[in-house]
């Protein structure tokens, strides 16, 4: 939890130096902080670095400093890193970049969500899903598809803190609970 409270205080104030700067800054700095947050993730043993106490300060920003020269990010995220490194935050970096995305997203009015579907859509059902959602939430909206054959068929939406499962298998749990139930 306290994590947490960090992550958010980090990104709120590095999107409010962005919000100043400009939209093309704003977006600018999510790009970085996501290629860092990448690296990271792809690289356990790095996290692992960042998060040991044992490891003096001044190491850790030499071996930033080495992964910041190879992504090249602009000068405020670098300087932003290395703020991170001296207050022994760098393990929170993915943290931000997850809500500095949401920021980011909410201020530019965009709806993310995630499309679960048994078999592969086809790209004019894609669009045509997309459209729906945009008319009737009012802003643009950005999906992950995914497949899954264990929802059998129909598809389970997210889309922000709403959950729609349209799915066979869905169905069939209810079924199977009202059987049990003998409705």
């Amino acid at each position: 939890m306290i994590g947490n409270i960090v992550a958010r205080r980090y990104a709120r104030a590095l999107f409010a130096l962005g919000q100043k700067q400009g939209d093309k800054e704003l977006k600018a700095y999510g790009d970085d902080l996501a290629s860092i947050a990448d690296v990271l993730e792809g690289s356990p043993e790095l996290f692992r670095i960042f998060r040991n106490p044992v490891i003096s300060v001044s190491e850790k920003k030499g071996i930033l400093t080495k992964v910041l020269g190879k992504l090249k990010p602009s000068k405020t995220i670098s300087n932003f890193c290395h703020l991170l490194a001296d207050k022994g935050r760098l393990d929170h970096l993915t943290e931000i970049q997850v809500y500095y995305a949401k920021l980011l997203d909410d201020y530019q009015g965009v709806l993310r969500g995630e499309i679960v579907t048994a078999i592969k859509l086809a790209d004019n059902l894609k669009q045509d899903i997309v459209g729906k959602l945009e008319k009737q939430s009012g802003q643009q909206v950005t999906l992950d598809y995914k497949v899954d054959p264990e929802i059998v068929g129909g598809l389970v939406l997210k889309v922000g803190d709403k959950v729609l499962d349209a799915s066979i298998k869905a169905q069939l749990q209810i079924l199977k609970e009202n059987i049990k139930r003998g409705e």
